[in-house]
């Protein structure tokens, strides 16, 4: 399952990346904001994808990146406006995601995209891991570490609102389509979520990596 997972996720040309934000409660609360109600929902464009062990360029023109690990699900037939059980259905597999952000981009306006959508900012990998190997709604740890250093450490049954539910509530307003992707949210530990004048953001050379237990780990350098 790993080669063959590895090969799938190099042939995939997702039409839509969907990204859900403050799926985490404790996420958050770090960066001053409340549980949302409904999933807050924004999007990257085809060309953030980097696959793992590509290294991602930070434009020096910005400043302030930030990593977010997060679970991805992986759209596998047409879903549009389904039921909680079809939206399941709907879902492939997973992989892990790290919704890399320019956070000194992402607040120029109430629309996150700017810091959202560079080039490689969201590198997905190793490989996919079918549904019917992969249960998100059972315990599976979440981490992610900078250059060895753990920064984020969770469990993906943390999340406010399930795959599923996500997946549901994403088609009642697109059209869901195979290889779209879907990013879940990401666990509190992120620099934003530090106090002012203790941040230190990514910078070239740091190493990032994504961990989810029964997955694998994404691993890319920044340059």
């Amino acid at each position: 399952m790993d080669n063959g997972g590895v090969e799938i996720m190099r042939e995939m040309k997702p039409g839509k990346i969907i990204c859900v934000g403050l799926n985490y409660k404790s996420h958050a609360e770090e960066t001053g904001g409340e549980a949302p109600a409904e999933p807050v929902l924004f999007s990257k464009f085809g060309d953030s994808i980097a696959w793992d062990g590509e290294e991602i360029f930070l434009p020096p023109w910005h400043r302030c990146y930030d990593y977010e690990a997060e679970l991805v699900a992986v759209i596998g037939r047409t879903l549009w406006n389904g039921t909680l059980e079809e939206a399941r259905a709907a879902i492939r597999g997973y992989t892990c995601g790290n919704d890399l952000s320019a956070r000194d981009c992402q607040f120029r306006s109430a629309q996150w995209l700017t810091g959202k959508s560079m080039p490689g900012f969201a590198p997905i990998g190793p490989r996919i891991v079918s549904a019917e190997e992969f249960d998100p709604e059972q315990p599976h740890r979440i981490r992610c570490l900078v250059n060895g250093e753990v920064r984020q450490d969770d469990d993906v049954t943390n999340m406010l609102f399930s795959c599923a539910e996500i997946v549901r509530y994403c088609s009642s307003f697109f059209r869901l389509e195979p290889d779209d992707l879907i990013f879940t949210g990401t666990p509190a530990g992120v620099i934003l979520g530090r106090p002012k004048g203790t941040r230190v953001w990514l910078k070239p050379g740091d190493v990032v990596q994504v961990e989810i237990q029964g997955i694998g780990t994404l691993t890319n350098r920044l340059v």
